[in-house]
């Protein structure tokens, strides 16, 4: 496809997007996706009823991942992100994307990527995240009027290059079975926060968003806080209070008293409110219902960790100046042009 194509695909998946949430809102406006009619119904019907698949996949979830997506294939940031990349016409290349389903959609802007360089797709899909997945593939098919652009496959046999996204441990696996192939392989990452003392309470309250959204599910979620020397800790649960009603989830729920009753039974520190574990800990990767903090003297140590753990972490949310920064509440919301441990996905596929 040509920029223009490109970027008309684009503005129209955004427009669905929008169309679906109009849809669901009963907003009192035109569906401009008139010739998906069909497809919006679907995509309508799985806000609600993702969560049969994926006991994660809640009302609110699908519907940030909605939300993200039509604010973000406008056109003037859809201009911004293809401005940097020359596209040009050549023989297209067969692309394995293996996607995680940890998240609603969470494979979409690899598969977008894919075949806006001009490539051809070759999806494996998460069974956590099938059937929106596989609407939003057969959208974007119809959009683009290239029924070739995407296939999905069981098998990754026969593809020249290969985008996969899972644990450690998968990782190994795909590094060895494909060793031949040209390929980004994501492993484990987490985020982490920042904090300074003069945070103002939106900035809070983004914290807060940046912790529970998707349940902590995401690698863009924060799992550790770092906090200056003599921080008041309920600061921070007032701030997160306002996700008290996370608690009264069956998945979370189960995590969350899994993860006190392990601690309790180690004798472990730990500050709780009912909904949200709190321990003080090196680690980076706290489990779900819990959050790990640390405390600092000066920022110069966060920097020197920042370095040492930069192959870990997605994201550093803070006011601070420091690497990976990313503004309080924005953790899971990232631009086009943010990607993934930071590796341009389409210059990849161009060169």
């Amino acid at each position: 496809m040509n920029t223009a194509t490109n970027k008309t695909t684009l503005l129209r998946l955004g427009l669905f997007f929008q169309d679906c949430l109009n849809r669901f809102d009963d907003t009192e406006s035109d569906i401009v996706s008139i010739d998906l009619q069909n497809e919006i119904n679907l995509a309508v019907d799985l806000i609600t009823t993702a969560k049969r698949e994926n006991g994660w996949f809640t009302k609110d979830s699908v519907l940030g991942v909605y939300t993200a997506w039509a604010n973000s294939l406008n056109e003037t940031k859809v201009d911004q992100w293809l401005q940097s990349y020359k596209f040009k016409a050549g023989k297209s290349k067969k692309v394995g994307v293996i996607m995680a389903g940890n998240l609603p959609l969470v494979g979409l802007h690899d598969a977008i990527s894919v075949i806006i360089s001009g490539n051809v797709l070759h999806a494996k899909l998460s069974s956590k995240d099938k059937s929106l997945m596989m609407l939003l593939l057969n959208v974007i098919k119809r959009i683009s009027l290239d029924d070739n652009c995407i296939k999905i496959v069981e098998q990754l046999k026969d593809i020249d290059v290969l985008i996969a996204t899972g644990s450690d441990n998968s990782a190994r696996y795909f590094e060895y079975y494909f060793k031949d192939k040209q390929r980004i392989i994501r492993r484990n990452r987490t985020s982490i926060a920042v904090l300074n003392g003069n945070e103002n309470s939106d900035e809070l309250n983004g914290l807060s968003h940046d912790v529970f959204q998707h349940f902590g599910l995401g690698c863009r979620n924060v799992t550790k806080l770092y906090l200056p020397r003599g921080f008041d800790l309920d600061i921070v649960f007032k701030a997160l209070f306002h996700y008290k009603e996370i608690g009264f989830h069956n998945k979370y729920a189960n995590n969350y008293d899994y993860n006190k009753a392990i601690y309790l039974l180690n004798q472990e520190e730990l500050i709780e409110n009912g909904f949200l574990l709190m321990k003080e800990d090196k680690g980076l990767h706290s489990p779900v219902g819990v959050l790990f903090y640390e405390f600092y003297d000066t920022l110069e140590e966060i920097q020197v960790i920042i370095e040492e753990q930069k192959g870990s972490l997605q994201c550093v949310v803070t006011n601070e100046e420091l690497p990976q920064k990313v503004a309080f509440g924005k953790a899971q919301n990232p631009e086009l042009w943010d990607y993934a441990d930071g590796i341009d996905t389409i210059q990849f596929l161009l060169s």
